[in-house]
């Protein structure tokens, strides 16, 4: 899938496409090759779908993280950075970019949109992506048809600086931006913490502000290394085994992750076992059955709140074969974070880290 929030229909190669994009993104690839059927676009943009609160209170210690009622701001660094060009990078794809000028950016996707408003640089963003849903960009043109990128919409702003990663497309689209002579870089996509920090590095490079990236990464890092202080000790020994399941109701899409599903570098630092991992899946989504989950056997469920909304909240998940019958169904234990930041491993990972991790461990739950 292109982002953290909705799949976007498949192509007609969907196995091919799912080997080359990143875990966070194979989803609807990955499925489409399993079971064949067309998937609906829902709630995109910010809109659809009522995105229910968590209620969580954030964990100690993090000293910055923020409840799901402030997951929708991004927290720039003080002051606006000069930028310092020209400078030439290597793009993701193998090219060679110069980039002269930083005055009117362009980000494709809504972890990359989210990276260059924290290096303080959101003024000179002119369009944003449909998942960049982040409140400081949400009054921006968006320059994406679904989930694919509109050349000509991005064009007519006259960018001097557009940033994509190896999913955005259709790579026509980008060829068409490179054609007219607008730099494009490429950047690697995150599939877990480890990325974060050079994803921000790479930003601020292109961007002609290196020392905004190397502060912006140093305070992220440092952010989520506090909140994962956080973890408490399991009273019994056992790590917590959290599942991650990827529900859009609406469309008939249900899925459980496996190895690649993205979350579990997430679900690692909160001190949990990915259930889908260790149960053996190794690929990053498979369709839901009841036997899958009695052998994941997860004592909570991770859910984007999109998602949970889409199937009626949980009296509506505990309907789903087989999700009555784990120890998380039974006790109606689940985890949810808001669709457009939990997978985007970027400057609000550590409040990501936090939801997760508040209500884990809260009073009664999983872990206690």
């Amino acid at each position: 899938m292109r982002n953290s929030q909705d799949f976007a229909p498949p192509g007609p190669d969907a196995a091919t496409a799912a080997r080359r994009r990143p875990v966070r993104h194979r989803a609807a690839a990955a499925l489409t090759a399993a079971v064949a059927f067309a998937l609906v676009l829902t709630g995109c943009g910010g809109g659809g779908d009522a995105a229910p609160k968590s209620g969580s209170a954030s964990a100690s210690g993090s000293g910055s993280a923020k409840s799901s009622a402030d997951a929708d701001r991004v927290e720039p660094l003080a002051g606006t950075p000069a930028p310092e060009l020209p400078v030439t990078v290597e793009s993701a794809d193998g090219r060679k970019v110069t980039i002269d000028s930083a005055d009117r950016i362009v980000p494709l996707t809504g972890s990359l949109s989210e990276i260059v408003f924290t290096l303080g640089l959101g003024r000179q963003v002119v369009a944003r992506d449909i998942t960049a849903t982040f409140e400081q960009a949400e009054e921006l043109p968006v320059v994406t048809r679904a989930h694919d990128v509109s050349a000509e919409s991005v064009l007519s702003l006259k960018p001097t600086i557009v940033l994509a990663d190896t999913t955005t497309g259709p790579s026509e689209a980008i060829d068409q931006i490179r054609d007219a002579g607008i730099p494009l870089l490429v950047v690697e996509p995150a599939g877990g913490l480890d990325d974060v920090g050079r994803r921000i590095d790479t930003v601020a490079e292109a961007l002609g502000v290196p020392s905004a990236g190397t502060e912006l990464k140093e305070r992220t890092e440092r952010r989520i290394a506090d909140v994962r202080k956080s973890v408490p000790d399991h009273a019994d020994g056992e790590k917590p085994r959290v599942a991650f399941l990827y529900l859009r109701g609406s469309a008939s899409v249900y899925l459980l992750g496996g190895a690649d599903s993205g979350a579990g570098s997430l679900l690692e630092a909160a001190g949990a076992v990915d259930a889908g991992k260790e149960s053996g899946l190794d690929k990053d989504f498979t369709a839901i059955t009841s036997e899958a989950l009695a052998k994941a056997a997860p004592d909570a469920i991770l859910l984007m709140t999109k998602g949970l909304a889409s199937v009626g909240g949980m009296d509506g998940l505990v309907k789903i074969p087989g999700i009555a019958e784990t120890p998380a169904g039974m006790d109606r234990r689940v985890v949810t974070v808001d669709d457009g930041v939990l997978l985007n491993y970027g400057p609000r990972t550590d409040r990501v880290l936090a939801e997760i991790i508040g209500q884990l461990y809260a009073k009664g739950g999983t872990g206690r």
